[in-house]
Formats: C-alpha cells, sequence, structure tokens
C-alpha cells in the first residue's frame, strides 16, 4: 500500500503544498497583514460571498457572523493569519484559481498602499508560484497602478476576461474590478456564485452604459431588460460598414444569445439552489466549473463589447428595431 505524499500536487491543482505553505510563509511575515489597508471582512468579501459560506460556530449561521464575532467583537479570539487554514475559503487544499485570487487581492492597489511594497510581494509570489506553472501579472491598471492576474504560464492568455479587466480598469470602477475577481476566483471552486456574478457583472455594465448616456432604466430590470435597452442606445455596426437594419439587427440578435446564456445559468444555478442552506441530497447536486466557465465566459464578451461600442461614441439615438 502506497502512503500518499503531500508534497506534491493534488490532482486538479498544479500548485503543491510545498508552494502553498511557502507562500504562506511569506505571507504571515513580508505579506502581513494580509488584508492590507482593508479589514478580515472587506477583504474576504471582494471574493466570497460571506453570507453564503457556513458558521463553524453553532452560534450563527454564516461566516459573516463568525468573522464578526471572533475578529470585530473580540479580536484576537483568532490567530492574525486564520483564514489561511480555514477549509471554507479553499487556500490550502482548494482550486489553484481560488489561492491565486486571494495573492491577486493582497497586491490590489485598493488592499495595499504601497505600490512598491506591491511589486515586491508579486515578485516574491511569482518566484514560488513559477515553479508550477503559474504567475500574477498586469491586467489593467487603476490610477496608474496595475492590477494583477493569475496566468498559466505556457497557456494561451483569456482574451475575453482579460478584456474585460481592461474595461474595468478605464471605467475606474472598483465593484467591477471586484465582480471579475470573484468570477475568476470562482469559477473552479464555487460555480454558482462565479454565475451569479457572471449576471450581476453584465447588469453593473448596462447600467454604467446607461447612466452616462442618461438613457432611463428601472431598478427592476433583468439581464434581457437591461441589454435591450443598452444595444437601443449604441450603435453597434461601425459607420464605415453597412449599417442598415437588417445588419444592426443580427448584432443585436447576437448580443442577446450572449445575454440569454448568461441569464441561463443564472436560472439553473437558482434550481439547484446557491450554498447556504442547502441540504445534503442538494449539495450533491451541483452545475460545474464548466457551467461557470460558459456563463463567466459569455459575460465578459458581452460585456467587453458593449462598454467598448460605448466608448467609440455610438449615437445614442435608437440604432436600427428594437427587439
Amino acid at each position: 500500500m502506497t502512503t500518499a505524499r503531500d508534497d506534491g500536487p493534488v490532482p486538479g491543482r498544479r500548485i503543491t503544498l510545498v508552494t502553498r505553505r511557502d507562500l504562506f510563509d511569506y505571507i504571515r511575515t513580508e505579506g502581513a497583514p494580509w488584508y492590507g489597508r482593508l479589514d478580515d471582512i472587506a477583504f474576504l468579501s471582494r471574493l466570497y460571498d460571506l453570507n453564503d459560506l457556513p458558521s463553524e460556530d453553532y452560534r450563527f449561521s454564516t461566516a459573516l457572523e463568525d468573522i464578526q464575532q471572533h475578529c470585530v467583537r473580540n479580536p484576537g479570539d483568532w490567530p492574525d493569519d486564520w483564514v489561511l487554514t480555514d477549509s471554507r475559503f479553499g487556500l490550502t487544499n482548494g482550486p489553484d484559481e481560488q489561492l491565486l485570487g486571494f495573492l491577486a487581492q493582497m497586491v490590489h492597489p485598493v488592499v495595499r498602499s504601497s505600490s512598491e511594497h506591491a511589486t515586491a510581494m508579486v515578485s516574491d509570489f511569482n518566484k514560488m508560484l513559477s515553479r508550477d506553472g503559474w504567475a500574477l501579472e498586469p491586467r489593467g491598471s487603476m490610477s496608474s497602478r496595475p492590477v494583477y492576474a493569475p496566468t498559466l504560464l505556457g497557456g494561451l492568455p483569456d482574451i475575453a476576461i482579460g478584456s474585460a479587466h481592461a474595461v474595468a480598469a478605464r471605467v475606474d470602477e472598483e465593484y467591477m474590478a471586484q465582480q471579475l475577481t470573484r468570477m475568476e476566483g470562482a469559477v473552479a471552486a464555487e460555480p454558482e456564485l462565479a454565475i451569479g456574478t457572471a449576471k450581476e457583472f453584465i447588469e453593473t455594465i448596462c447600467k454604467t452604459v446607461l447612466d452616462e448616456r442618461q438613457e432611463p432604466h428601472d431598478k427592476n430590470d433583468d439581464v434581457l431588460a437591461l441589454v435591450r435597452k443598452t444595444t437601443k442606445c449604441l450603435q453597434l455596426v461601425p459607420a464605415q460598414l453597412d449599417s442598415s437594419a437588417p445588419a444592426t439587427a443580427t448584432v443585436k440578435r447576437m448580443m442577446m444569445n450572449l445575454a440569454q446564456l448568461v441569464q441561463g445559468a443564472a436560472e439553473l444555478r437558482n434550481a439547484y439552489g446557491t450554498g447556504h442552506g442547502r441540504s445534503k441530497a442538494q449539495a450533491s447536486q451541483r452545475l460545474t466549473s464548466r457551467h461557470a466557465r460558459l456563463a463567466v465566459g459569455a459575460a465578459s464578451t458581452l460585456g467587453v463589447f458593449l462598454y467598448e461600442t460605448h466608448e467609440e461614441g455610438g449615437a445614442s439615438a435608437a440604432a436600427g428595431p428594437g427587439l
């Protein structure tokens, strides 16, 4: 009988436990505090839905309540590095993307006050991550400071999500950047969260475009209604091309197909539940990362197209027939 070793990669992951331990040792020293100029709750809320994660304290029902009790009302109950070994956050035994998203947030301009410290941390992180084929690389900027995201060394870049990060940086919308980070980090570990956030990302893009164009929208508009209103006020076909009604209608139909894909994934997510409060039987019936990748890819592609079309100054009058 072969004894399992803990120094190699876990199936489905590239980052070994040795590398994780090295990273954790660094975080406890050079990277402390891991939440930077935020606090435990503000930092973790950028990556997780704390109300959807369970409590490990019998008095409470959610992770948010746990953290409030032990880090806010009674600081010192938990050690400073508690999150590194808390199984709910998957940094020790979860998918690579979960750990990488955590590291990327540690050096985010909103989190780390010193750009020089952030740069040094990225360099040190990459020395450790490169052993297992990963790196943090700049993907857009905020206030002239780089925003980092995980990249698989030697792999093809994720063009859609990369372009979405660039759009978020140009909009300078912190909430939008947070949504993208959540989507990336949750695809493997929490597909339902990734799908729900993909829908929220499209809603944010549409509302941003409509607000900047002073076009009305209702707080109860769903994704499909928002996409319809957004496409209606954009010139979807470049002026130098055929801008006839049929051409515009074709592009609109393509946009609505992407929106329906995201909306459909969200409906599936709701049908299967979203984690907190599910029974044991329900917990075994989960959407998978492939569903999440589909929704995240569609949302990123659609969001980038809509905002870049808006940036290019399309006519604010309706472009062709509505849907």
